[in-house]
């Protein structure tokens, strides 16, 4: 029990702290959270990227590892969920919603944190989780879509989607420059240094932001959906996550580090979605919510039973 709350309170009330720092700023001020996510989006987000990317050692085997636990993860992912829809009875409109809340999960302004904190700043681990990240910044903008407005998507805006995102061209620029050993140029590297430094108390505040923005209540004609919703994200995530890897075979850290990235909260994609498409923004916000309140446990236990070492 000791080494439990010594977990929650150095590797999870740190990031809650921020997290409500971030919500008393946008109930005291109401801030904007377009402009805050942006900044994310655009500029702090691939900047860790690509620092992380130049400055770390990846392999290819590493690269290829971590994509197919994350193909093999989210199928698995996949097939669960639907096994609750059709359980479940749901219409067009929340079989996509359930789908993804599940599926899309806060890999970056709570789960680069988060293994910062667990790992200790471990560049290798943290490399993996930005590999995870990159892919699931990619999926709601390209299956997301299409799976909340599929009877009306629009591949030509869906592309465009994909081709405005930064990662896009941050990651293979980073590799490709640490591949042929080119030094960036110290007028560069220093403002990238600086954005990545910037990224995690940014990335945790907006997440409060757009929390406080949120109405904290949850209606009892959904409560066993979202309960639903939030045991699928933050208890068979890490479970079917810590199968995979057992199966793949992978080394201790590398599998503490998807393990852990399995565990974090539903994305707040979910909830973006479902407002730009008007599909079930009442489950999607309150999937998030619950979720992100749970997770102070539910990933405290992950850590816990991991026996991380670093």
């Amino acid at each position: 029990m000791t080494i439990f709350v010594h977990i929650l309170l150095t590797n999870v009330l740190p990031m809650g702290i921020m997290v409500a720092l971030g919500i008393v700023l946008q109930r005291a001020f109401s801030l904007d959270i377009k402009t805050l996510s942006k900044l994310n989006f655009y500029l702090f987000s691939p900047a860790i990227m690509f620092d992380l990317i130049y400055t770390t050692a990846i392999s290819i085997g590493l690269l290829g590892k971590v994509m197919l636990f994350f193909v093999i993860f989210m199928a698995v992912q996949y097939a669960l969920v639907e096994a609750v829809i059709r359980a479940r009875g749901y219409g067009p409109s929340m079989r996509s919603a359930m789908r993804n809340s599940v599926l899309f999960y806060n890999s970056a302004n709570y789960g680069v944190p988060l293994n910062q904190l667990a790992f200790a700043g471990n560049k290798a681990t943290l490399a993996i989780q930005v590999l995870i990240m990159m892919v699931q910044s990619l999926v709601p903008n390209t299956y997301g879509v299409y799976s909340v407005n599929a009877h009306k998507a629009d591949m030509r805006q869906v592309w465009r989607t994909i081709l405005s995102m930064p990662v896009i061209y941050v990651i293979p620029l980073a590799f490709l420059l640490r591949g042929f050993e080119v030094p960036l140029p110290q007028p560069i590297a220093t403002p990238i240094g600086y954005l990545s430094d910037a990224f995690i108390g940014t990335a945790l505040i907006t997440l409060g932001v757009q929390l406080g923005n949120m109405e904290w209540k949850i209606n009892r004609s959904l409560l066993i959906d979202v309960s639903l919703s939030g045991a699928l994200r933050l208890i068979a995530g890490p479970a079917l996550a810590w199968l995979i890897v057992w199966l793949m075979g992978l080394d201790k850290l590398t599998a503490a580090a998807l393990i852990v990235s399995s565990a974090v909260p539903t994305s707040l994609s979910s909830v973006l979605l479902a407002v730009e498409f008007d599909n079930e923004k009442e489950f999607a916000s309150q999937a998030v919510f619950v979720s992100t309140l749970l997770s102070i446990f539910t990933v405290t236990a992950v850590i816990f039973l991991l026996r991380i070492e670093v």
